[in-house]
């Protein structure tokens, strides 16, 4: 199988562009990753900007209208959220939204979903804002429910958090079977196995090797306990690299960058440093990769990021 590749937009702050130009340059980015060959583009599902980006000051589009937007200037990008969080919606409207995404985009929309993290957003709009062990319980109804209303005509369902009652979703999901769902999060015990039950894309950041390749072994035993063959679930890893044409590039890249931030991104001068960088996760069983544009923040990165993507397609090919 090809590696898949995504490209993240968490970040709207674009010096020197206005605010009335500033989806203008979301789309600039959004068609020049989309010519690089990304596979997916998503955005962030917040309504503050987050620590490790950006102040939270700083500017956030509304994810579903963003992306409902970006599917009349697209063509091929599948297109998502890197993620919903459960909180923040009833999972019946999210399901719809997602379902008129891809009615929009004539099927390339995704799911992503995960249990939620930044509590300081939830305090400022009233959301609420329960333990973890109970957005995660929220996260199991919620896929739970969107599958539902993917694949059925009239379903009904009676959670402890959640019901529908013969729900309507017309029209229909353009894709067969509905929308992927990609499920956020790396947590072993519960999010692990929603993804083993529920998903069919997993993110999960990127890091040492050895520790992302026993997260897979745990991610497999969920699927053995579950009867799922691990096979049919896309792992995609998180990871920042700047493929700069010089120091001085590399530096301002970087300097632009929150200093909790740059300890995670890795600096490559040649797409074939870039590609022996990012090679053993793929011959480890990772199905690919997301870039962001803190660390591709120009047209020109992005393409520089297509060759890398063509580079790595070419020795799974060859493999």
């Amino acid at each position: 199988m090809a590696a898949f590749f995504g490209f993240h937009m968490p970040n709207y702050t674009f010096p020197g562009v206005p605010e009335d130009k500033l989806f203008d340059h979301v789309v600039e980015q959004a068609k020049a990753a989309e010519a690089a060959g990304f596979d997916l583009v998503t955005v962030m599902d917040h309504f503050y900007q987050i620590r490790g980006v950006g102040p939270e000051t700083a500017p956030m589009l509304e994810a579903y209208s963003a992306l409902a937007a970006l599917a009349t200037q697209t063509r091929k990008v599948k297109l998502g959220t890197l993620v919903t969080g459960v909180t923040y919606r009833n999972p019946a409207l999210v399901a719809k939204e997602v379902t008129t995404l891809d009615v929009i985009s004539k099927g390339r929309a995704i799911l992503g979903i995960g249990a939620a993290w930044n509590e300081d957003e939830h305090v400022g709009y009233g959301f609420d804002y329960p333990p973890i062990a109970r957005r995660m319980d929220r996260l199991a109804e919620a896929v739970t429910i969107a599958k539902l209303l993917f694949t059925e005509e009239r379903p009904s369902f009676e959670g402890k958090f959640y019901r529908i009652d013969r729900a309507l979703n017309v029209p229909r999901p353009i894709q067969k079977g509905g929308p992927k769902i990609l499920i956020g999060g790396g947590g072993e015990r519960r999010t692990l196995r929603i993804l083993a039950e529920h998903g069919d894309i997993g993110h999960w950041f990127g890091g040492p090797i050895e520790d992302l390749k026993r997260k897979k072994a745990v991610f497999e035993e969920h699927c053995a306990a579950v009867g799922r063959n691990p096979a049919d679930v896309t792992i995609l890893l998180g990871v920042g690299f700047v493929l700069a044409e010089n120091d001085t590039q590399a530096r301002a890249i970087m300097d632009a960058l929150p200093p909790e931030r740059r300890a995670m991104v890795r600096v490559v001068s040649s797409v074939d440093e870039a590609t022996e960088f990012l090679r053993p996760y793929l011959d480890a069983g990772f199905g690919g990769f997301t870039f962001n544009n803190p660390t591709l923040p120009t047209v020109e990165a992005i393409g520089r990021a297509g060759e890398v993507i063509r580079a790595l397609r070419g020795s799974s090919v060859a493999a």
